[in-house]
């Protein structure tokens, strides 16, 4: 999001002679989620920016002008992409495409250019370039822990073509093999199942409750409300009770990885 909002925050918590810690006490919120909020980092819920304007007397004006998370990926995904930087914990679900922050960089060349009007490719490079940026959160050994839900048919369209394809299921793999990241394959058999709709995300912070992020035809949104989060938490278990297991899911890519590898 954009850091008015949080430099606001801050020059009005100066203003009343607080401290992080102290207007932290007041909202009934952490010191780090206050500072994540005035560095630009977190979005606040409604119900938050709803306590920090009590405890600061600011009438209604942080409810009011809460940065929008529906805004349409450059714009729809900006808060979504600052929360994933800060998860704990991911879970994601895919019905048409890897998830982005596991995608290879042919992968990730290749589901950026299929739009209209078309992208220059200097824009393409830009977008690439924050994409596979995001992969830097795996780059810790155990945090955030990752699980990704795919659709069985991420698997066999043919994305950028064979010798993408074969680079980006193996690269699935070695996260697997590694025991970095979890990959369960809902397959073709099951028929219809929870979360067909688009694609989703869960995450888990260690100062703040759980959101979710959806993402459907050039619209995304950024879910806190405690019952919707927990509506998709649910819809997310079941249909992660329809997958393979980890090793079936893994036996799986192989057989794909080397479909893909016949044809390249």
């Amino acid at each position: 999001m954009g850091n008015m909002y949080g430099l606001w925050l801050k020059q009005q918590r100066e203003l009343a002679g607080l401290t992080q810690q102290q207007l932290a006490d007041a909202a009934i919120m952490t010191r780090s989620h206050i500072a994540h909020i005035e560095a630009g980092r977190r979005v606040p819920s409604k119900e938050d920016a709803w306590r920090l304007d009590c405890a600061l007397n600011t009438g209604n004006v942080l409810s009011s002008f809460l940065p929008q998370d529906d805004a349409v990926v450059a714009d729809y995904f900006e808060a979504a992409l600052q929360l994933e930087q800060q998860a704990t914990e991911i879970r994601e679900y895919a019905l048409a495409h890897v998830p982005g922050v596991l995608q290879t960089e042919g992968y990730a060349r290749a589901t950026l250019r299929p739009v209209y009007p078309p992208r220059s490719d200097e824009e393409c490079d830009r977008l690439l370039v924050t994409r596979l940026d995001r992969a830097k959160v795996l780059a810790d050994p155990v945090t955030p822990v990752m699980w990704a839900l795919l659709d069985e048919t991420v698997l066999q369209r043919p994305v950028g073509g064979p010798e993408v394809m074969t680079e980006q299921i193996a690269h699935l793999i070695r996260l697997v093999e590694d025991e970095r990241v979890r990959v369960h394959v809902i397959p073709l058999g099951v028929g219809t199942y929870h979360l067909m709709q688009g694609m989703l995300s869960l995450m888990w912070f260690g100062d703040q409750p759980p959101v979710a992020y959806s993402e459907g035809m050039s619209i995304g949104k950024v879910h806190d409300s405690p019952a919707v989060v927990q509506r998709l938490q649910g819809a997310y278990d079941l249909a992660l009770s329809d997958a393979l297991p980890l090793k079936e899911s893994l036996a799986l890519m192989r057989v794909r990885a080397k479909d893909f590898g016949h044809h390249g």
